[in-house]
């Protein structure tokens, strides 16, 4: 598929900071699923490029009072796989490390009934039959709800709530995943989709052991495996390291965050919000 991306974040406060920083994994890399055949940032100012720790593209973007609105552009050209989703073997790292537990992936007693109840007993079901279970019974628990968590609420509390957005509900299956002993990675993107919750989207890789051993994309959100409307941009150990903007700043008094994506697929625009 042939995906046509273009995200826009705004910062509005109500003073002007004296300095803000902001890190930035705005910028999708080819690999066996997407071909990334342009794409350009939109800066205030210039920013520094690495490589995070998982690999990801970072910029970091340093500025000295900034004004009372900082504006933040990504734009590109995505060539997706087409067909159904299937894992993918290619390993950058490896993978007992996304078995590890994060600060927003901590497990307690209601996850771990939760993952026992779903799955019975350990080996009573195939690891891909239990992801599925799981990502079925997570849909029905949690139903997509915005605006009753934010980017700091732990997996286990957004569970408890029984709702949540798609952060909520890829960090929660990447906490379930891992109780099965499956390393499960959190992942954040693009999807082009006509659903009313899209946005700058987010969910769960998981690596299903051999033979049939590679990465699977699992979108609770949507009840469905990660395919050609996904578009890849960084991969974490939960929300912290694969956000797409998170920054600090000093002063500035109160913020306002505005965040649009569009997303083209083949000739049909998809809006997220």
């Amino acid at each position: 598929m042939h995906l046509l991306i273009a995200h826009e974040t705004v910062y509005r406060y109500e003073l002007p900071p004296t300095r803000s920083t902001q890190y930035l994994r705005l910028t999708p890399q080819s690999d066996a699923r997407q071909r990334v055949l342009r794409w350009a940032l939109g800066l205030p100012a210039r920013a520094s490029e690495s490589r995070d720790a998982y690999g990801n593209v970072m910029h970091v973007l340093t500025l000295d009072r900034p004004g009372q609105e900082i504006h933040l552009q990504a734009r590109g050209e995505v060539d997706t796989e087409d067909g159904p989703p299937r894992p993918d073997a290619q390993d950058q790292l490896p993978a007992p490390l996304f078995l590890r537990e994060s600060p927003l992936t901590q497990p307690d007693a209601a996850l771990r009934e939760f993952v026992q109840r779903c799955t019975g007993a350990p080996g009573s079901l195939e690891p891909l039959a239990a992801l599925h279970t799981l990502m079925q019974a997570l849909g029905e628990h949690m139903p997509y709800t915005p605006g009753v968590t934010d980017a700091a609420t732990p997996a286990a509390q957004a569970f408890a709530s029984r709702l949540g957005v798609c952060q909520d509900h890829a960090q929660v299956f990447v906490t379930c995943a891992r109780l099965l002993g499956l390393p499960a990675r959190y992942v954040s993107g693009y999807l082009a989709a006509d659903a009313e919750h899209v946005a700058s989207h987010a969910w769960a890789e998981v690596r299903l052991p051999d033979p049939a051993g590679g990465w699977l994309g699992f979108d609770v959100s949507n009840q469905c495996l990660a395919g050609g409307r996904y578009v890849k941009l960084a991969i974490g150990a939960d929300y912290l390291d694969a956000c797409p903007v998170r920054g600090m700043r000093l002063g500035g008094g109160g913020e306002v965050l505005h965040t649009l994506v569009q997303v083209s697929l083949a000739g049909a625009a998809a809006q997220q919000q």
